[in-house]
């Protein structure tokens, strides 16, 4: 006897596969980058903590970064945080910060940081609002994630156990989150 598989196309709504897209853009970013050893950005104890001048005015600047002291060490995670910043500023729903909920320490697990996962995370909710055709909207959104990734890596490490290396407390974690939603502005805005 022949059998045969047949595909069963999995069935969707449009909210639906826009709140779980940031998951598998995170996925497929996750996998596709790397960064030569002589391009990796500072780690540990070579991380500044605090905002530089120059940083500071880019943050007094920016909607985003200014609206994370709301949120960052108040109760909501990195991931999250930053995730609710994003959320107010495109004026979306603010209860899916809660796909933010498991990216918090590096996924719990001190991997890839939660303001990283968070940026991705929304770069594909802005897309998935965007008036152009999907095809259109997803290329932007590989862009604005393939500009965002590079920025993060030549700024700190991806993941929050390099992050945190030889630290008891979390103020490179807030420089860090500040710098990433003035990155994350910027790329919503274009």
């Amino acid at each position: 006897m022949h059998k045969t598989n047949s595909i069963n196309p999995i069935k969707m709504m449009r909210r639906e596969f826009l709140a779980s897209s940031p998951l598998m853009l995170l996925g497929a970013a996750s996998l596709k980058a790397s960064v030569p050893p002589s391009q990796a950005a500072p780690k540990g104890p070579d991380l500044s903590e605090n905002l530089s001048p120059a940083e500071l005015a880019m943050a007094n600047d920016s909607i985003m970064a200014k609206d994370m002291d709301n949120y960052w060490n108040t109760g909501y995670s990195c991931a999250e945080s930053e995730l609710m910043v994003a959320l107010r500023y495109m004026k979306k729903p603010e209860d899916l910060v809660w796909a933010a909920a498991g990216f918090a320490g590096g996924m719990y697990r001190q991997d890839l940081c939660g303001f990283l996962t968070a940026g991705i995370m929304a770069i594909g909710l802005h897309a998935g609002s965007l008036k152009m055709e999907a095809k259109e909207a997803r290329a932007r959104c590989r862009q604005n994630v393939n500009e965002f990734w590079n920025w993060w890596v030549s700024t700190a490490p991806p993941h929050c156990r390099d992050i945190r290396e030889g630290r008891k407390d979390f103020n490179v974690c807030r420089r860090l989150g500040k710098l990433a939603c003035i990155r994350l502005e910027g790329l919503l805005k274009s």
